[in-house]
């Protein structure tokens, strides 16, 4: 979920028409579908009236020649976000069993005229007016700058799987803090309850969707619960549907004055509930620090308002620090943002942040980690965009080291620097739903990594996540979109699509709706060639390959745990140990530490002759700046394997070629800090 500032527009109020519509779609409901019974692409009964689809032709299905499944992946949407923030904040429905007049009507205090439009004019600016007609006029909603109007309507989201999508991420998202503050609602504000909604709503969709093509598990819209099941809804030629989580607070993990308001036992239960949910990715912050990890800021009034409701909810405004690399969080900047700093308690002010300390000084907490590693056990994909840098990188520390893959840079979100160490990770990458333009240039500077890598790419719509979304290029451009045109694997025609009295056209309107994601696909082969779509099709196979790899991952032994280990000294205190053994007793708790002087080594006896090829330490806050890894046969004779001259602590992984050793030394030749060496816990590792 991503926020922008788009600019206001006028609509108008609601007709006769559309009630008597109402009427006949409750009265009416399903009608036979002409081609019923004798093509699986279409159902048995539409409800009636509804949207038109406007794509003829079989949705193909199957694998290619390498056996790999085809397709577009959405990895981040948000089919339910109206239910979310108190269940006022976006208006209409993905779907209604009382048809499409009840499920694309505005919200009631935005009539007649939207002048209680709230979100509207606090997000755009102007008065936040607009016509709260749906159907069937549509005149001012759904639009690519419209942010409080549901996008997601059901047979939007077909028409995108029948122009080539495959896979979608429904993301379950909500904000206590936004719904708190929100001045309509009509729900509570419990971030998990409204989580467990939208599962369950996901779950009615579907049972729609199937009771349209005949009975259950026969519909297009199939939610999966792993890889395989997704590969095989692929290729049979239907979307295969994943559940993730992007909330601020998950498990109740907010921070009040910088103190957790959770438990592991919380994070434990939390993360078994959402598994049987069918969850499988998701942020562990959003927005907010909180107890788990510290976020990437928002920029400009939106982050000034962002950072207001950061106060609300955990009493501290974002803290910056100076970056210690190349990686950056988003600069918060000093815009105002009056609507939102009314809120603050007297005397209390947003405070200034220098321009050079770009970096959130909240990282990955010790909790964080517990449920980074519990998401781990689960074979879950997390989602590292909104984390600030400092937790991202502890996260692909943590990852790297037990060669775990299931990474996910689902909306642009992460700093850009991240993306080949995601790769090398076995994770994947989608980009945010740009202008074509600015999506081709940002899919053309990462190509080289792709083709490297050999993975797809994919994008992420954040549709009903208030982010705004691509907006038209104009009918008189020189390269505008054609229609009718073709999939992009050749077998279906897509027009302009049409719903109620309304056409939409991506040249005119822009990424108004989910139903014009494939004319926004065509957009970017317009622009910027086959060879960026080609990529895409290729996402669901990368997207299920990362996953697959995520379910498959088996943590190896750890050679080191319970060793003998010696060392060149240990730093003596009265109160607590620090011997060699320390560092290898499985419990980073504790640890081992040298005088504090360089040349100073941690020798571990695995016992026995095993094959290494892959070193974890865990540096505490003495660590070394310059070290290496070296290998014994015999203790006497050392090989040196691996090193480096500009490590700064934290977790390190040493990868090198597999060697037989028996005995593994590491050899601190620089501190990096006053004090001596320290170092929590060594694995070693065969793989």
């Amino acid at each position: 979920m991503t926020m922008t500032r788009p600019p206001s527009l006028r609509r108008r109020p609601l007709t006769v028409v559309s009630l008597l519509l109402l009427v006949m779609a409750v009265t009416l409901g399903p009608t036979p579908s002409s081609a019923a019974g004798t093509d699986w692409w279409n159902p048995v009964a539409r409800p009636a009236p509804d949207s038109r689809i406007d794509v003829t032709g079989e949705p193909f299905k199957g694998t290619n020649a390498q056996g790999e499944v085809r397709g577009f992946v959405d990895a981040h949407n948000h089919l339910m976000a109206n239910e979310a923030f108190g269940g006022r904040l976006i208006c209409g429905k993905a779907f209604s069993e009382l048809g499409v007049a009840d499920a694309l009507k505005d919200c009631p205090e935005h009539y007649p005229d939207g002048s209680l439009a709230v979100f509207d004019f606090i997000t755009k600016g102007g008065d936040g007016r607009h016509d709260p007609n749906g159907w069937p006029t549509f005149k001012d909603w759904p639009a690519h700058d419209s942010l409080t109007h549901q996008q997601n309507y059901y047979a939007w989201v077909e028409r995108a799987w029948r122009g080539g999508q495959r896979v979608l991420v429904n993301d379950l998202v909500t904000n206590g803090v936004i719904c708190s503050v929100y001045f309509f609602k009509d729900r509570s504000c419990d971030e998990m309850t409204s989580i467990r909604l939208q599962a369950k709503l996901t779950y009615d969709m579907q049972a729609y969707i199937d009771k349209m093509y005949g009975g259950t598990g026969k519909g297009w819209f199939r939610i999966v619960t792993d890889s395989a099941q997704a590969r095989q809804v692929v290729q049979q030629g239907k979307l295969a549907v994943v559940l993730g989580v992007e909330t601020s607070e998950p498990f109740g993990c907010k921070q009040v004055l910088d103190i957790s308001q959770c438990s592991r036992a919380d994070i434990d239960r939390g993360l078994d509930e959402l598994h049987a949910l069918g969850v499988r990715s998701m942020f562990l912050c959003h927005k907010f620090d909180n107890a788990l990890c510290g976020v990437r800021f928002d920029e400009g009034t939106l982050g000034t308002a962002i950072n207001v409701g950061q106060f609300l909810s955990t009493g501290t405004f974002w803290k910056t620090e100076k970056c210690t690399g190349p990686q950056h969080d988003n600069p918060i900047g000093g815009a105002a943002a009056p609507a939102a700093e009314k809120e603050l308690p007297a005397g209390v002010d947003v405070p200034s942040y220098a321009a050079d300390a770009q970096c959130n000084t909240r990282g990955l907490t010790e909790l964080g980690e517990y449920a980074v590693k519990g998401m781990m056990q689960r074979k879950m994909m997390l989602e590292i965009d909104h984390m600030s840098v400092k937790a991202t990188g502890r996260v692909l520390d943590i990852f790297e080291s037990q060669s775990y893959p299931g990474v996910i840079s689902s909306h642009s979100w992460m700093d850009l620097n991240w993306t080949e160490r995601v790769y090398r990770l076995g994770g994947f990458v989608a980009q945010y739903m740009h202008g074509s333009e600015g999506f081709v240039a940002e899919a053309g500077r990462t190509e080289a990594l792709r083709d490297k890598y050999g993975v797809g790419y994919g994008y992420g719509t954040d549709m009903n996540g208030v982010g705004g979304w691509p907006a038209p290029r104009g009918a008189n451009t020189s390269n505008p979109v054609r229609y009718p045109f073709r999939s992009a694997d050749g077998g279906s025609v897509i027009e302009r699509q049409t719903t109620g009295e309304r056409t939409w056209d991506i040249n005119t309107d822009g990424a108004a709706h989910y139903g014009l994601v494939p004319d926004w696909l065509e957009d970017i082969r317009t622009v910027g060639g086959q060879e960026v779509v080609d990529d895409l099709f290729r996402g669901a196979e990368s997207y299920l390959d990362t996953w697959g790899a995520s379910e498959h991952h088996a943590a190896g032994a750890d050679l080191s745990t319970g060793a003998s280990a010696t060392a060149s000294s240990s730093e003596w205190s009265l109160f607590t140990s620090y011997a060699p053994g320390r560092a290898v007793d499985d419990d980073t708790g504790t640890r081992w530490a040298s005088d504090w002087s360089d040349d100073q080594w941690l020798r571990i006896d695995l016992g026995a002759t095993h094959r290494v090829g892959r070193v974890t330490l865990d540096w505490e806050r003495a660590y070394a700046s310059s070290y290496r890894v070296e290998l014994s046969t015999d203790g006497t004779d050392w090989k040196p394997v691996w090193s480096t001259t500009s490590g700064d602590g934290g977790l390190d992984t040493a990868r090198f070629t597999g060697t037989p050793a028996r005995y593994v030394r590491v050899l601190g030749l620089d501190r990096g800090t006053e004090w001596g060496y320290s170092l929590k816990e060594v694995g070693v590792h065969s793989d």
